[in-house]
């Protein structure tokens, strides 16, 4: 082996296990904790059932679809171990790979020999089971269990007011601003979606544990029908994630020495050469602007710098797909064509979107990769409304350097920061379009229109437009110009909520 370093601190991936249920009869579903057993128990399997028993690092990622007390440790007692770290994680889409990334650097100092991190969910199964009225015979729901805080806790009034404060009516902001930005046209961009979101379909088509196996071509995926109805301007139902899943997934990572111990092949092993974590502010509408994100940008910058310069190096790579914007500004920092292969997964719509968890399903689908031939791999996920952001390097070769302890780059992050404008909800005048986005009932009728406006005076604002403002609700979905920009009138309703119409 070409690296120095000590075998004993040298983390590695030995196992991964995922499991996707589909049972035929509802009540035979497997509940979140059933499926965090069994992929786990399929680590074990990949890689050796003497470590799994040894276990003293356990990460589980959070899920919603169903509540218990305490599920670390239900977990570690239906696995028969008493790990010494033992954690059940907030909510977010990066945090499978952050919990990777510890359970790697405990390896390295030694405080750790074997670790898991793990996560699941059972979402379609407790839908299907709403509607039909039934009691599952799982454990008991934990109604009395802390509920987590989610993106809309962090968030004012007034975007919860206007429909703004939920994942699908706010990445439709960064969706409008950042195309403005790149000069594209609302028909180019949503163009440039249907092709990166294609390409994800057409990994899920050929991944066994996708929940949709089925390739899409770029106009079905971005043109509105009755089975795919537009949600928030401008993405459809198949533009956004699917959490009506039911999926499972655990990645088993040992120092090389003991994977050695245990007999595991060496090209079964999977190097962590390094990543980078940073955040944005929670409440979106406290940031300086919606056409880049400084924290992606910080993490993806030291990623790329880490192999060299050149992100077009990375041959597996999957970028984070709650909806197109994402993928779309990250390959822009990597350097990447537009010709990328964004995923190794098949993205949170086709492979399903198991809420935080599709990144602990990414990274075994990484595993498998690299195992098959892929020398370097670029894990990238990202949580909340473009909040949270982390990033991972694997190889199948070993890193000729001790992996850093020095993972965050917030300080990056925070340096490109620009003024943040005053919000204010009282205004008055003409109001200049920063973004914007236009909301569907589920019948797939204009509920109505929001704006980000900046002021006269510099301050930022919310605004709706009325779904009756056929006018004004015509320049936010013209094709082949952007509203971005367009200036035009704030005046109060009688609910005394802003609204705004184009001149």
């Amino acid at each position: 082996m070409a690296s120095q370093l000590p075998p004993e601190r040298i983390p590695v991936i030995a196992g991964i296990g995922e499991i996707a249920d589909h049972p035929k009869d509802i009540a035979q579903g497997l509940e979140p904790l059933a499926l965090l057993e069994q992929a786990a128990r399929r680590a074990g399997d990949d890689s050796s059932v003497h470590l799994l028993r040894e276990i003293d690092s356990l990460d589980i990622v959070n899920f919603l679809s169903w509540r218990y007390h305490a599920p670390e440790q239900q977990l570690a007692a239906k696995l028969g171990v008493s790990p010494r770290h033992c954690y059940y994680g907030p909510v977010g889409g990066e945090s499978p790979i952050r919990f990777i990334h510890e359970a790697a650097l405990r390896i390295a100092r030694g405080e750790a020999h074997v670790a898991v991190v793990c996560g699941a969910e059972a979402q379609s199964t407790v839908t299907k089971a709403a509607r039909a009225k039934l009691e599952l015979p799982w454990t008991p729901f934990a109604s009395d269990a802390p509920e987590p805080k989610r993106g809309a806790a962090f968030q004012k009034p007034i975007a919860t007011q206007l429909g703004v404060a939920r994942p699908i009516t706010v990445y439709p902001l960064y969706e409008a601003a950042t195309a403005a930005h790149w000069g594209q046209t609302p028909r180019q961009a949503l163009d440039e979606s249907g092709v990166l979101w294609s390409r994800y379909a057409q990994a899920a088509a050929a991944n066994p544990n996708a929940w949709i196996k089925r390739a899409f071509a770029p106009s079905e995926i971005t043109t509105p029908s009755p089975d795919n109805r537009l949600i928030a301007w401008p993405y459809t139902k198949l533009m956004v994630a699917n959490p009506s899943v039911n999926l499972g997934a655990a990645v088993l990572l040992t120092s090389l020495a003991k994977a050695r111990e245990a007999g595991i092949a060496e090209e079964k092993l999977i190097y962590i050469h390094g990543g980078a974590s940073a955040e944005e502010p929670r409440d979106y509408l406290a940031r300086d602007q919606f056409h880049q994100s400084h924290a992606q940008n910080a993490v993806l910058e030291t990623i790329k710098a880490m192999v060299g310069g050149d992100g077009r190096v990375f041959d597996a790579i999957e970028l984070y797909s709650c909806f197109p914007v994402v993928p779309k500004m990250a390959r822009r920092t990597l350097g990447l064509g537009d010709d990328v292969q964004p995923t190794v997964t098949g993205g949170l719509t086709f492979f399903g979107a198991p809420l935080n968890t599709y990144m602990t399903h990414a990274a075994c689908a990484m595993v498998r990769r690299l195992r098959g031939g892929a020398r370097l791999g670029l894990l990238y996920g990202q949580g909340g409304f473009v909040t949270k952001h982390h990033a991972l390097v694997l190889s199948r070769t070993p890193s000729q350097q001790a992996l850093s302890e020095s993972v965050s780059v917030q300080t990056k992050a925070d340096a490109a920061y620009g003024d943040v404008p005053p919000f204010v909800t009282d205004a008055s005048g003409d109001g200049t379009v920063e973004s914007f986005t236009v909301i569907f009932t589920g019948k797939g009728d204009v509920e109505h229109g929001v704006v980000v406006l900046r002021t006269s005076d510099g301050a930022r604002t919310l605004a709706r437009v009325p779904a009756q403002d056929q006018a004004t609700l015509a320049v936010l979905t013209n094709m082949d110009r952007s509203p971005v920009g367009t200036n035009g009138p704030i005046t109060t309703s009688a609910d005394g909520v802003l609204e705004w119409r184009a001149v």
